[in-house]
């Protein structure tokens, strides 16, 4: 079999080898979205604000990040042609909400996808189209409330941790340095199944007069770890991490929450702090106080992980050669899985150029292209999978990135495309890497996952994301011999 690496899926099914997994070519089959019908009159109160309530409201809403208020029909009705243009456009940067995983191919199942279906795309298409009507009052849902100011994607969390307060001044450069180490107020060592980072600062959510992309914020990201004490680590504890120091994934501006496959929280002890030598500011056009809040979700009491973390590099940071003035123009990074793996997230790392990335599976003869996703360096995604979607992956599989970059006018994040693009730490420079949360699992543990997923899909050949699950379908199906012939 093989997916389609740009549009639509295309399945090629033949007869599966054991051990090789050698699949033999047929006619393809292309599978395509069918078109979606939309109401004869769509109203804002019976259509619009339930999309607004559960995919907008979190930014746009009064003291939210976005720059205006989409709560009630007052507010939305004169952003109805810019909320069609920009719900519109597809996954890449710009869209609203800004969720950019490709909807016609690869895996589909994530945790916190904020995006609108093609129904909803085309009501809201209709609505700003025919009027924006507001509709009958009894339709419109209830409000939805806000304890505060700070909306956690995770909920609630079990514990915020806040770093120190920095003054970014409306005109200051670029800052690249370390932060204050800040200890975690914890009595016990925990586990950790989430977390979440937040930019709390004093700028007015509703100026108008934002002359930057970047004008909510001055936290571009931050690369940080958790450690006993605030001595320095060793080389290898920095690289790898230990029982004592735990490296996260990285911070960076519009990033949404990190969870961990529920069988390999992370270890979180007693006695850490929050420790960074690499945190990038900018100024936003204002003077700005502002801080980190870290937000955690704690696992049961007692939990202890089945897995571990999995340290695999798949990137290139060495030989990026981003031409100037040519858009189109690709990246390719690989790596070979050296034990069965679970891949929890994908999260493609690009600079100002970098447009889109894709990932694929390659075992034996079997590609699978799992995910590809828009990028915007401006507002950064990653992307959990659901717990029954997480690509399950035999040693020896192939992970193959490509990075699409355009360095041409078209791009408006690039500031100067005449130059030549290598890489490089700054925003003007090139990193080319997939950031992805993985677990490794024993031999036993994979084939456990494997059957786990059979059972969750009955009936079906092709599991996307899991290359032998077929064949471990097929052994479980396959009838076994009477007793006659085991005496033969």
């Amino acid at each position: 079999m093989k997916f389609g690496r740009n549009i639509g899926w295309q399945i090629t099914l033949g007869a599966a080898v054991v051990g090789a997994l050698a699949v033999g070519a047929s006619s393809p089959l292309v599978l395509r979205a069918a078109p979606v019908t939309v109401p004869d009159e769509v109203t804002y109160t019976k259509d619009i604000a339930p999309i607004l309530q559960r995919s907008c409201e979190n930014c746009h809403r009064p003291n939210g990040a976005g720059p205006m208020s989409l709560t009630t029909y007052e507010e939305v009705r004169p952003w109805a042609r810019a909320i069609k243009q920009r719900t519109g456009i597809g996954p890449h940067a710009g869209v609203m909400p800004p969720w950019y995983m490709e909807k016609n191919i690869g895996i589909q199942k994530y945790k916190d996808d904020p995006s609108l279906s093609d129904l909803e795309v085309a009501k809201v298409a209709k609505w700003a189209d025919t009027g924006a009507v507001r509709g009958n009052p009894a339709d419109m849902p209830t409000a939805r409330k806000y304890v505060d100011d700070s909306v956690w994607r995770i909920g609630t969390p079990d514990l915020i941790v806040k770093l120190q307060d920095v003054t970014v001044k409306g005109n200051a450069p670029d800052w690249w340095g370390e932060i204050e180490s800040v200890p975690i107020p914890m009595d016990e060592d925990r586990y950790v199944l989430a977390v979440e980072v937040k930019e709390v600062n004093d700028v007015d959510t509703h100026n108008k007069d934002r002359q930057t992309v970047g004008g909510r914020y001055v936290f571009h990201h931050l690369i940080y770890r958790t450690q006993v004490g605030t001595e320095a680590p060793s080389d290898l504890e920095l690289l790898a991490g230990s029982d004592n120091v735990v490296n996260w994934p990285v911070h960076e501006v519009g990033r949404n929450p990190d969870y961990f496959d529920p069988k390999a929280a992370v270890h979180l002890k007693k006695g850490s702090f929050i420790v960074s030598d690499s945190v990038h500011l900018h100024s936003n056009g204002h003077d700005t106080k502002s801080h980190l809040e870290f937000g955690y979700k704690f696992a049961p009491k007692g939990y202890k992980p089945e897995f571990r973390r999995a340290l695999i590099g798949l990137g290139n940071g060495v030989d990026i050669d981003v031409k100037a003035m040519t858009t189109d123009q690709q990246l390719h990074a690989y790596t070979v899985l050296q034990e069965p793996t679970k891949l929890v997230s994908f999260e493609p790392h690009l600079h100002a150029p970098g447009t889109r990335m894709c990932l694929e599976a390659i075992w034996g003869y079997n590609i699978q292209t799992l995910s590809c996703v828009g990028y915007d360096h401006n507002w950064v995604r990653g992307y959990s999978f659901a717990d029954d979607a997480a690509p399950l992956l035999p040693k020896g599989t192939i992970l193959h990135i490509t990075g699409y970059m355009n360095n041409s006018p078209s791009n408006k994040n690039v500031p100067d495309p005449r130059n030549w693009q290598g890489s490089g730490n700054r925003s003007i420079a090139n990193m080319f890497i997939d950031l992805g949360n993985r677990v490794a699992l024993t031999d036993e543990q994979f084939q456990a996952e494997m059957k786990a997923r059979i059972a969750a899909n009955p009936g079906k050949d092709i599991i996307l994301g899991c290359p032998l699950c077929g064949i471990v379908a097929q052994q479980q199906n396959a009838p076994r011999p009477t007793q006659n012939q085991n005496q033969q």
